[in-house]
């Protein structure tokens, strides 16, 4: 984006107009911050996220830039729908972890929801952690949802289709040697 354009100051703040040099639109500065058009930085959710929890997901990458704590907290809620999509409550996110963890879910998934659930959580209260300026630490978060994503929707869809695909005769043989 092109940065010649026309200053407006604003009870001491610095805003610019001006145009983007790829697409002609308009863009708008506060200081050094592009405010419009809002840009997600994040990177983009999986596809395989049902449909509920990628919204709070792209919402979470829209405001990442001017509030990380914000995106935290959003992404901590979106990993509590998963929760849900995967067949706990969805009420309690701590309890719907331990659950999953004992209906055998791998540890690295486990330490992934852990560590969206702990930071998402303490991002919004005072005197734990301070995302405010960290941004580097909810990109993280992004990567850790897309990551439980693909650990328990993606990979458990893959093997099923493939599975699905062996012949008949051959899946009737795996069900017979599996009933002995």
């Amino acid at each position: 984006n092109q940065r010649d354009g026309y200053g407006i100051q604003y009870e001491d703040r610095e805003f610019l107009v001006s145009k983007c040099e790829s697409c002609g639109e308009p863009t708008i500065w506060h200081g050094e911050t592009m405010i419009y058009p809002l840009h997600a930085a994040a990177e983009a959710p999986s596809p395989d996220l049902p449909d509920e929890i990628r919204s709070d997901f792209e919402e979470a990458r829209l405001i990442a830039n001017f509030s990380p704590r914000g995106a935290a907290a959003l992404l901590r809620l979106a990993i509590q729908k998963l929760c849900a999509h995967l067949g706990q409550s969805g009420k309690n996110i701590n309890s719907d972890i331990a659950a999953l963890v004992a209906s055998g879910l791998p540890q690295k998934v486990q330490q992934a929801l852990d560590s969206v659930r702990v930071i998402g959580n303490d991002a919004v209260h005072p005197g734990t952690i301070d995302l405010r300026d960290d941004l580097e630490t909810v990109h993280k978060l992004f990567r850790l949802v897309n990551f439980i994503a693909h650990k328990t929707i993606t990979e458990p869809r893959e093997v099923e289709e493939i599975y699905n695909g062996l012949p008949a005769d051959k899946l009737a043989g795996i069900e017979k040697r599996d009933k002995k």
